[in-house]
């Protein structure tokens, strides 16, 4: 028996420009943790760098999240992740901020990984988008961010 030739082409563009530098920052993050071997470094500043890198609206909207996570969940960890700042508990990411600008996508975005303890029966939200913070918005994310760093119920 011989196998069927599947003749429609197939086009992948692989990932974009976009994807791949985030792919690279975050190799560089990895090697820069592998160098510093188990000692514990401060990343505020790194995590502050790439910040004020951001322009308008994802800058003001990273610094303002950036005091609100220290202000509600003062236990976690600045850290870079792909590239966008970040927060970890016990070393893995809880919280990451994403620009718009970094996709290219009409909204930043306020993702949460497994670790964080936002779970609402059996279906919930890991990533928020945000085209601005008044003080609503602030008090939901600080609300979150104490839910998120919690050890559940």
């Amino acid at each position: 028996m011989s196998a069927a030739k599947n003749t429609k082409a197939t086009t992948f563009e692989g990932f974009s420009e976009e994807e791949r530098a985030a792919m690279k920052e975050h190799a560089q993050e990895l090697k820069k943790t592998a160098r510093r071997g188990s000692k514990q470094v401060d990343l505020e500043p790194d995590v502050l760098a790439k910040i004020a890198e951001m322009e308008g609206p994802d800058r003001e909207m990273a610094e303002r999240i950036h005091a609100i996570i220290k202000a509600s969940a003062p236990e976690l960890a600045p850290k870079l992740w792909y590239g966008m700042p970040a927060c970890a508990k016990n070393g893995k990411v809880l919280c990451f901020f994403q620009p718009a600008t970094k996709f290219k996508t009409r909204y930043a975005t306020l993702g949460f990984n497994d670790v964080a303890n936002i779970d609402e029966g059996t279906m919930w939200p890991s990533a928020y988008a945000l085209t601005d913070l008044g003080p609503d918005e602030e008090a939901r994310i600080a609300a979150l961010m104490k839910k998120a760093v919690s050890e559940g119920e």
